[in-house]
């Protein structure tokens, strides 16, 4: 391999990584008059823009505030989003072409159902605007230069380049979805320029069951019920879904985040009802029925059968006992969940944790150690919940580096 050194000097900033982060803060670099060069691992930018939402791109949330975010400092992210708001996301991408349609709790998609028409106002503008992008370009090191700048040494078509620029950004992402070709580059990078990074793991991960109970979730794989799933931090109201492997589906997902190795969940699976008041109506108008056909109204039926191991489904109403009724309240109100563990970075669609906030100031997301390097997006310890909050503090961490770059 051969070794050049750029000194690229008409460069303001070397941007790491052409995700929603890297690609909004080099099109908001340009709109200040300032030239930037992506460097993307991937044979094209925007990956995980791609296949999110099922390749729709759900591409912010109408409800999006700092309250849905997880990090050990949660008042961080105020800044960022004071400077770039959801109605600046939702006006940004009007402005290139993209009529949002909200679909369930505030998420926003493309009217098109494209993450591809998303993805194509970055490039276009990167286009118009002469910011470079480098894709099937890995970065190897970082370091800082004596003239107060940055050398970044990466390999690209088999050549070792080291490019010179004043600022660099990080905005690699995290380990999730690693066939993306996703890395754990920005924290190494971080660790290595002598900053701290917050205790880091899947999130927004489907959970594991494991033991005498595995066969019983493995029977209902492909099972959804809407829950109130919770524990003792927060709760969220969605569909699960049942699998082989455990549960899935949004609800779980967002308790994913909250939840810890050797925790208990609760499943409340007739949120908005009282299941001893459907009983006791049910006793007046027809005692004889199984409880096993008022669980098949309520729930699928192969869901009201699988019930029969801990409840006296071929009872009929009039036939239960008192302790029937409390067993059926709190299996049906309080069913409790032990998960074994999560299925990994491999099925997380985010990271929780990163680059400690304590490392950056809020307000330009720039490092308090080293002048000059910044990082956002998901590499921060910043994460949101499903439904579009991480791409919007994407949007924004990318804008206010933008700024300062």
């Amino acid at each position: 391999m051969t070794a050049n050194l750029i000194k690229q000097t008409h460069l303001d900033a070397i941007i790491i990584g052409g995700g929603a982060c890297g690609l909004m803060c080099a099109v908001q670099a340009g709109f200040l008059g300032k030239r930037t060069l992506i460097l993307e691992k991937n044979d094209k930018v925007g990956a995980k823009i791609l296949i999110s939402g099922g390749g729709r791109c759900n591409y912010t949330n109408m409800y999006a505030t700092d309250m849905q975010f997880i990090s050990n400092n949660p008042h961080f992210c105020k800044s960022a989003f004071s400077q770039w708001s959801v109605e600046d996301t939702i006006i940004f991408f009007e402005t290139y072409g993209i009529v949002g349609k909200e679909k369930t709790l505030g998420q926003l998609f493309p009217e098109t159902d494209s993450a591809k028409d998303i993805v194509n106002v970055f490039t276009g503008l990167c286009r118009d605007m002469e910011q470079q992008i480098w894709c099937n370009t890995e970065v190897k090191n970082i370091e800082s230069d004596s003239n107060g700048g940055f050398i970044v040494s990466c390999e690209r078509n088999g050549c070792e380049e080291k490019i010179y620029a004043p600022k660099v950004v990080i905005a690699s992402g995290g380990p999730p979805i690693p066939k993306m070709g996703a890395t754990d580059f920005g924290l190494r990078a971080a660790r290595k320029l002598g900053m701290q990074v917050t205790e880091t793991a899947p999130a927004l991960v489907p959970l594991t069951i494991t033991g005498k109970d595995q066969e019983w979730y493995e029977a209902l794989s492909g099972n959804t019920i809407f829950c109130r799933v919770s524990n003792d931090r927060i709760s969220f109201e969605e569909n699960i879904l049942f699998t082989h492997w455990g549960l899935s589906g949004p609800a779980i997902l967002q308790i994913s985040s909250y939840w810890r190795p050797g925790e208990t969940i609760n499943l409340d699976m007739l949120p908005h009802d009282n299941i001893l008041q459907i009983i006791d109506a049910e006793r007046v108008q027809n005692g004889k029925r199984p409880l096993g056909g008022l669980l098949s109204s309520l729930y699928t039926r192969k869901f009201a059968e699988a019930l029969a191991k801990y409840l006296p489904i071929e009872k009929n109403m009039a036939s239960l006992t008192k302790q029937d009724m409390e067993s059926i309240n709190n299996l049906i109100h309080h069913f409790k969940v032990k998960p074994a563990g999560d299925k990994g970075y491999d099925k997380a669609e985010v990271m929780r944790g990163g680059v400690s906030t304590d490392e950056l100031s809020s307000k330009t997301l720039e490092s308090k150690k080293i002048p000059g390097l910044y990082f956002g997006g998901e590499c921060v310890d910043v994460t949101g919940w499903l439904g579009g909050y991480n791409f919007q503090w994407a949007w924004a961490s990318g804008f206010v580096i933008a700024q300062g770059i």
